[in-house]
């Protein structure tokens, strides 16, 4: 990528300011004494940690003992809710907060909630702000702590903190506010708003990542959340970060002195964006107060479009938030929009746009035309896509992954959700449907004679790579892979294409087509037609018909006990394709990638059937672990991996943290039929699961038939099949994940 996208996304992290990472330079390199250190060394960081809480102090209007620094706005508001709720458990077990609150704060109550706690959580209304009535209501004997936000990060709605704080007060309640967005942004003074706790988070307001403060009135005490030294006057454990409080202290003296005109900028930028969508985009709805709001945050939803499709597609253009996100696989409406009751039609297209010191007049321009061409692309009365700007955007040049936010396999129906649905259908009454649903293959099978049986299955997805050609050469290899998985012949396919006209250009349908042709070719397989429907994403795959001999059919519950397993491809395709759509992985690596998932499973099938293997499955969407576990419950055994034996693609194991949603869907839904070894690390477990696109066969093979089939694999050019494990005695389909190591 040549240029970076427009940045509008101030409210998930601002950038250092430039006079704050001068400030720290000092301390990056000369000054690093240690600040409980007596010598001159440590004077020098002591001092700064000194001046640094006085800036903090200065901008929140409160004296420089009553800061405490902190990794963070999380760790802040940790200390204050577990701190207050240990302190004062004896008096009372109830806490008071907002249904629109930052995970910061929902997931500290939820663990408390747990051991016996009881929470309010206040609705707020249309606009997103809480009811001081309701606080009043909400208030008991028990109840030892209100902690709403001051501003949300969201829509930007500011809350009646000192209306708040003055009923709290009244009730002898203790407040708390999580001020991460307000600070620096709009005058935050901790007297007048009333509060006895507030957080802070560097990186919302030109400082560091991984630094922050909290404001602790004084006269109160909490018990600290890390032990250790008496570091913080004894109020928080740990050898301060000098170099990033530097920064932080910096960061809130600048936000002090320019309080004023950034505020001014911020409100002209976002009122210049609003007025720019609003002219471009009928229906737009507008999210949060306009009035009582914080000036740099916009807030909108486009009706009928769905956010994470619009963002991908501008993405790289571009970058904003989400307010309806993708998460394994499900799309689920922010729990503030849904807090302010905004209509799931509009809510499933709320994007967050939030600018920043650095944001021009030009940046809001440009972005509102690439939004409004965007969102008239994507709307669902859209019209025809104007290819008239589409100059030198042919075939070769798009980038596919950018027009879906789910990708291949990782976008399939999570294991747990097919299991449940798969039991409800009836089963088949005609005897000759020889393979069905039952034993979870992926391919039906019909008998039509004694001697020749029909084998069909369909599979389809969404880009996985970025180039269309590539796209249709795998997702034709992974249809494909579902008969050979069967030790079926293909014999033609139909093709089946989902496609958004309105926001590609055809040629790109022409490549994903001319894809799907080759690898056909090389299976030695026509595609004679297919079906194509217009839909809001690219998507395509084959249905695949192939033929097969009735007693030669291989299927998940033909494995028997001692049977060794055989993996032929290596595992990370669902990691690096995530990695490659975020730009992190380089050409060798994506072509190796591609590569992988385009080779055929012919020539392991091929050695499968010769060899007599006993059961065999395809490894897609569901992970290693996912579809080891179906063959392992048809054949009714436990098995047995070693991860140390698997394959794993080179860089897959370095970029597990970049997982896409189905992978660490398929992780949760393991750890109900899992017994990992306790050396298996977290990164392997993401790896054992990870969605497959057109991976490898799986393969169950008696133990003195395992060594030979190796050789038939490696004869035929599968070079990195491995025995990657075993199945054990009869059981209910447990896998046992041990390391070697």
């Amino acid at each position: 990528m040549d240029q970076k996208p427009i940045y509008l996304d101030y409210n998930a992290s601002t950038p250092i300011d430039p006079e704050a990472a001068e400030a720290m330079l000092p301390y990056l390199y000369g000054h690093f004494g240690n600040p409980s250190s007596d010598h001159a060394y440590g004077t020098e960081a002591r001092q700064a940690v000194i001046q640094a809480r006085s800036r903090v102090a200065a901008l929140l209007g409160c004296r420089a003992e009553e800061i405490v620094f902190t990794s963070g706005g999380s760790e802040s508001n940790n200390t204050v809710i577990h701190g207050v709720a240990r302190q004062l458990r004896d008096r009372g077990r109830h806490i008071i907060t907002s249904a629109i609150e930052h995970p910061a704060i929902r997931e500290p109550l939820v663990v408390l909630t747990q051991e016996g706690y009881r929470v309010t959580r206040l609705p707020v209304d249309a606009r997103g702000r809480v009811d001081p009535d309701s606080l009043i209501a909400a208030i008991e004997p028990e109840t030892i702590l209100v902690t709403i936000m001051h501003a949300n990060n969201e829509v930007g709605t500011i809350q009646p903190i000192e209306e708040l704080a003055g009923i709290a007060k009244k009730h002898g309640v203790l407040f708390h506010t999580d001020a991460a967005q307000s600070v620096g942004k709009i005058p935050v003074d901790v007297d007048e708003l009333g509060v006895d706790f507030l957080s802070v988070a560097g990186h919302k307001l030109y400082a560091p990542k991984g630094v922050g403060a909290l404001f602790v009135r004084a006269g109160l005490d909490l018990p600290s959340l890390i032990h250790g030294a008496s570091h913080e006057a004894g109020r928080r454990a740990g050898t301060e970060n000098v170099l990033e409080i530097v920064g932080l202290g910096a960061a809130c003296e600048i936000a002090a002195r320019d309080l004023e005109d950034n505020m001014t900028h911020y409100k002209n930028m976002r009122d210049r964006l609003a007025e720019a969508l609003s002219a471009r985009i009928d229906d737009l709805r507008r999210n949060g107060d306009v009035d009582d709001a914080l000036p740099n945050t916009l807030s909108v939803c486009f009706r009928g479009v769905e956010a994470n499709t619009l963002l991908a597609e501008i993405g790289d253009r571009v970058a904003a938030s989400a307010g309806a996100a993708c998460h394994a696989g499900e799309v689920d409406v922010s729990a503030v929009l849904e807090a302010m009751a905004v209509p799931l039609d509009y809510a499933m297209g709320a994007v967050r746009f939030s600018v920043g010191r650095g944001t021009t007049p030009a940046e809001i321009d440009e972005a509102a035309r690439i939004v409004g061409e965007a969102v008239r692309r994507l709307a669902p009365a859209g019209g025809v896509h104007d290819r008239s700007g589409d100059k030198g955007r042919d075939a070769p040049s798009v980038r596919l992954t950018q027009y879906t936010h789910g990708m291949g396999c990782a976008c399939k129906l999570s294991p747990q959700d097919l299991e449940r649905v798969l039991k409800t259908l009836p089963g088949p009454t005609d005897s000759n449907v020889l393979v069905d649903a039952r034993t979870a293959d992926d391919a039906a099978v019909y008998r039509l004679t004694g001697e020749l049986a029909v084998v069909q299955s369909v599979d389809f997805f969404t880009p996985i790579v970025d180039d269309p050609f590539d796209f249709g050469a795998i997702s034709a290899a992974n249809s494909l892979s579902d008969l050979y998985a069967m030790g079926a012949r293909p014999i033609f396919a139909l093709n089946i294409a989902g496609f958004p006209t309105n926001r590609l250009p055809l040629e790109v349908l022409e490549s994903i087509l001319s894809g799907a042709a080759d690898v056909a070719r090389e299976a030695g397989v026509s595609i004679i037609g297919g079906h194509t429907i217009e839909d809001a994403e690219p998507k395509f795959g084959l249905a695949v018909t192939g033929l097969v001999h009735p007693e030669r059919i291989l299927t998940n519950a033909g494995a028997r006990a001692g049977d060794v397993l055989v993996l032929t491809k290596p595992i990370g395709t669902g990691i690096l394709a995530t990695a490659a759509k975020k730009g992190l992985i380089d050409t060798k690596t994506t072509r190796n990638l591609v590569a992988v998932m385009r080779r055929l499973n012919k020539e392991a099938a091929e050695a499968a059937l010769e060899i007599g293997a006993h059961a065999v499955t395809d490894v897609t969407g569901f992970g290693l672990l996912g579809h080891l576990r179906e063959m392992a419950v048809a054949s009714r055994l436990d098995a047995v991996i070693e991860a140390a034996a698997v394959p794993i693609l080179d860089g897959a194991r370095e970029l597990a943290e970049f997982a896409p949603g189905g992978t660490l869907n398929n992780l949760k839904h393991a750890s109900t039929f899992v017994d990992w070894d306790g050396e298996i690390a977290q990164m392997d477990r993401v790896l054992l699961s990870d969605a497959q696109t057109s991976g490898g066969l799986l393969i169950a093979v008696g133990h003195d038939r395992a060594t030979p089939l190796l050789a038939a694999l490696a004869e035929r050019g599968v070079s990195e099949a491995r025995m990657i494990g075993h199945f054990e005695n009869p059981g209910a389909g447990r896998i046992r994940v041990f390391s070697s190591r």
